[in-house]
């Protein structure tokens, strides 16, 4: 179980990249990770676009707004769907996208999980040549990291109501 938990631990967001190209083969581990996530009534509604054009990646990081720190990044992957008429689609994206990040930090490489608004859509959409009916979820950088980020807990136990919500004292 320890090493369940220190796997999950050492996912963190990571803001700086060397620029060196990302594996074509860790980025498809990655993907695996991703598409292994649970969906509701088992709708899989995710597909994902990949990037590795060191101009298409900066590109697309510049875009977004939030995500310009992603521009030596070595792959922007964007997690997409049809999102009318999928009930439980955040949740499942959310799913994918946390495993995702997850096999990635535990890959040794780095990312940030940068969300989504319809203003970002209409930025990106161009760069990919993504139809209307198709929503991204969020743009990932993903590159050699060119920082350290050691793994970490964020438990507080002040936040955990046994049984019955209690407000804090």
């Amino acid at each position: 179980m320890e090493e369940c938990l220190q796997a999950i631990m050492k996912r963190r967001s990571v803001r700086k990249f060397t620029g060196v190209p990302v594996p074509r083969e860790e980025i498809v581990t990655a993907l695996r990770a991703a598409m292994a996530a649970p969906s509701g009534m088992n709708r899989q509604p995710w597909s994902f676009i990949v990037a590795t054009n060191p101009e298409t990646v900066a590109s697309l990081c510049k875009a977004h707004g939030h995500a310009a720190f992603g521009v030596n990044a070595g792959a922007v992957i964007l997690p997409f769907g049809k999102k009318e008429g999928q009930k439980w689609f955040d949740q499942d994206m959310a799913a994918a996208t946390e495993n995702l990040l997850i096999a990635v930090a535990n890959l040794g490489l780095g990312a940030t999980w940068c969300g989504m608004d319809e203003a970002r859509q209409e930025a990106i959409r161009p760069f990919v040549g993504l139809p209307e009916d198709q929503f991204i979820f969020a743009l990932i950088p993903v590159g050699i990291p060119a920082e350290e980020t050691p793994p970490r807990t964020q438990y507080d136990e002040s936040r955990v109501h046994w049984e019955t919500y209690r407000p804090p004292a």
